[in-house]
């Protein structure tokens, strides 16, 4: 089922990245971490589907994405640039995302925080963020998504990891670094990111079971 809602605001966080807040569908629900395919409502465009996750609290009475941009290849993306207040989106069934199964290390590449800005926002708001560490890896300063929130939530739990920052990456020392018994480590980011990291959490004998990746 569809759902054809009007855009209330649009501002950017990043200089490429778009924050989309909608109107919410009567009777419309999500868990922190799931997502949704989302079109444009204008001719030709309203098939053209792209997944995107959720980024508000669940019982917010809009609904929020937060969307990185990509130019230079005509792609949907760069259309949500002409997307602005007033226009209309077009949402569709919620499926599942990355589900939160309890305290853990929080790996985010760019844009890959957005399933965790939701997360990261529902533990906020029910004091329970105890326990969790975020590293989140980008190019550039420029490039950090929502810095300011991130660290006044996650506080001396908050990391960024900066490859303009002599070459840093999230490696395996540095993962080695936040270890703890029996937490979850949740992954999220590009997928050579996602490949290499997973790549260093088995090498340090993290199981299956405990690292959560997007589904």
């Amino acid at each position: 089922m569809n759902h054809q809602v009007r855009v209330l605001k649009t501002a950017f966080v990043t200089h490429n990245v778009k924050q989309f807040v909608v109107e919410k569908p009567r009777g419309y629900s999500f868990i922190p971490g799931q997502a949704t395919d989302v079109s444009i409502a204008k001719p030709g465009l309203e098939n053209e589907l792209r997944p995107f996750t959720f980024t508000c609290l669940p019982n917010a009475d809009y609904l929020e994405f937060i969307i990185k941009i990509y130019t230079g290849h005509n792609g949907i993306t760069e259309k949500l640039l002409d997307v602005n207040e007033g226009d209309h989106l077009i949402i569709h069934d919620v499926f599942g995302a990355i589900e939160y199964k309890g305290p853990g290390l929080f790996l985010a590449g760019g844009a890959g925080i957005t399933p965790f800005l939701a997360i990261l926002r529902y533990l906020n708001s029910r004091n329970q963020l105890a326990g969790n560490v975020l590293l989140f890896a980008n190019r550039t300063e420029e490039d950090i998504i929502l810095k300011d929130e991130l660290k006044q939530m996650l506080n001396k739990n908050y990391f960024d990891v900066l490859e303009s920052d002599s070459g840093k990456r999230i490696d395996k020392e540095m993962i080695q670094q936040h270890l703890t018994a029996d937490q979850f480590y949740y992954l999220c980011g590009p997928p050579k990111f996602t490949e290499i990291t997973i790549e260093n959490l088995v090498s340090l004998g993290i199981s299956d079971s405990k690292i959560v990746l997007e589904q």
